[in-house]
């Protein structure tokens, strides 16, 4: 009989009790919704007058620039995040200590400052010595920054998580560590960690809502505007209703863009398939870039 070595197999009593806490927990979790969803309809949240004001075409217009400029901050914030990661994790990796010990410093530096922090730095900083920024600026500056800097310790993370055996082949084969890096480690490392790189990509969505505090007209700047609008009963709810399910609809596209990317991507990271025509075994990476200059398989003499 099999068993596990990471846990006890529960048995009967186990189970049975198991299955009474899932029920008990899921009853409590509804009770608290439905408590919740009472108390919005005892305080009249739901009533006509506070949801008046969505039935205007100008207010979704208004929402949808607000949809615009989040999705404007983050797409440079998350292009320019990655950039800066593989630059920074390179950097990180480096030989040179006189550039890999500035660069740790500058990641962790960067990773410690909080990004609302580094925007209220940038936009009411500035101008204290003489700089003006625009809030959409000081907005993806810091995005950028700050997920940039984790990126980078995700990426070197991949790497280095992978076996010594793949850059020692390489360097076998004759590639100087930019090729290593380039064609071996860099490909598997960031198959490996794509998840994680786009998980920190909806934070990168998610922290764009941050812009309002420094006026930056994004989707929760609108909503906040919305809900305290006095004429029509202040909605505060509604609003936040509202804003919510349309980031909750963002992340959800995204992380389904995620998953349709890492659906194509998902290989094995040691071994890609070669099929050179004559029936032989497939080749690993590093055979198949040896077979392109020309190396043989072991002892690098030519083919």
């Amino acid at each position: 009989m099999s068993s596990s070595v990471l846990y006890d197999v529960p048995g009967p009593k186990a189970i049975t009790r198991n299955r009474i806490l899932g029920v008990v927990t899921v009853l409590v979790v509804a009770a608290l919704f439905g408590w919740v969803i009472w108390r919005f309809a005892a305080t009249g949240q739901f009533s006509a007058d506070k949801w008046e004001i969505f039935g205007y075409t100008q207010i979704w217009v208004l929402i949808g620039q607000g949809v615009v400029n989040t999705l404007s901050a983050f797409a440079v914030a998350a292009v320019g995040a990655v950039i800066l990661g593989f630059v920074l994790a390179l950097g990180r990796m480096s030989d040179h200590a006189w550039l890999r010990i500035p660069v740790g410093w500058i990641v962790e530096v960067l990773r410690a400052i909080p990004v609302l922090v580094f925007m209220m730095l940038l936009y009411y900083g500035l101008p204290v010595v003489g700089i003006k920024m625009a809030p959409y600026w000081a907005v993806v500056i810091a995005l950028i920054a700050y997920n940039g800097s984790v990126l980078a310790e995700v990426i070197r993370a991949g790497v280095e998580s992978l076996p010594r055996g793949q850059s020692e082949a390489g360097y076998a084969i004759g590639l100087r560590k930019a090729g290593v890096m380039q064609l071996i480690l860099l490909p598997q490392a960031i198959r490996a960690m794509l998840p994680v790189i786009i998980s920190q990509l909806v934070v990168t969505l998610k922290d764009t809502a941050l812009g309002f505090i420094i006026t930056y007209h994004e989707l929760l700047y609108v909503i906040k505007l919305l809900g305290s609008n006095a004429v029509y009963h202040s909605p505060l709810i509604p609003a936040a209703i509202v804003g919510g399910s349309i980031y909750v609809a963002m992340c959800l596209a995204l992380s389904y863009v995620a998953y349709l990317v890492e659906k194509r991507t998902r290989r094995s990271p040691k071994v890609v398939t070669l099929d050179n025509g004559d029936g032989g075994e497939p080749t690993t990476a590093t055979e198949t870039i040896a077979a392109q200059r020309g190396l043989g398989r072991y002892d690098g003499t030519s083919l």
